[in-house]
């Protein structure tokens, strides 16, 4: 598989995002899997990158043009997808992916992880969507999602599109073995 990590282009303050990053980057290619990033060379994406090829591992980036000198590409990858935009690039990571991981990271890593999600909920694709939650790093995001469900503006259904665990190992086995719940409408639809 192919899986698509969403992850942060600087390191974060604790070492356990790092050493994170690398389990689950050794996880992904010991099991043959590839690794597809947004094609940095800093932060958790180097340490995602360089673990992986380290192993001997497939690596493919994808970074829109006007990103490659400002977040330093990464040169040694084994592929680099080159977009035109931030929107081209989501678009052709959604479509290269198999399943997609967030990483700590910021207001990218979020918006990145959240509409890949929001397109599975729209039924755009049929592709497990994981947080690895380190450290408790996405505890309030995850809480947040929880409190949109009682607040109905999520769909319990919806809220299970989105699969947690604090191991690299244990989050990439339930992302194969996840299968989609079907549904069919949205909260207000159809309802009396």
């Amino acid at each position: 598989m192919r899986i698509c990590v969403f992850c942060g282009s600087t390191p974060g303050v604790r070492p356990s995002y790092a050493a994170a990053a690398k389990d689950l980057s050794r996880y992904l290619v010991t099991h043959g899997h590839t690794v597809l990033y947004g094609g940095g060379n800093g932060g958790l994406m180097a340490v995602m990158a360089d673990t992986a090829l380290a192993l001997g591992g497939e690596v493919i980036g994808v970074m829109p043009e006007a990103l490659i000198a400002r977040e330093r590409a990464h040169n040694g990858l084994s592929k680099m997808h080159i977009t035109g935009s931030m929107h081209q690039r989501k678009a052709l990571m959604a479509e290269l992916a198999d399943a997609f991981i967030a990483l700590p990271g910021g207001f990218g890593t979020f918006e990145e992880f959240c509409e890949i999600v929001t397109w599975a909920q729209l039924g755009m694709h049929r592709k497990p969507c994981g947080i690895l939650n380190v450290d408790g790093y996405y505890d309030h995001l995850l809480a947040m999602f929880d409190h949109a469900v009682q607040e109905q503006f999520l769909m319990p259904a919806h809220r299970r599109l989105l699969i947690a665990d604090t191991d690299p190992a244990a989050l990439v086995e339930r992302l194969i073995a996840y299968e989609m719940p079907q549904v069919d409408k949205f909260i207000g639809e159809g309802q009396t």
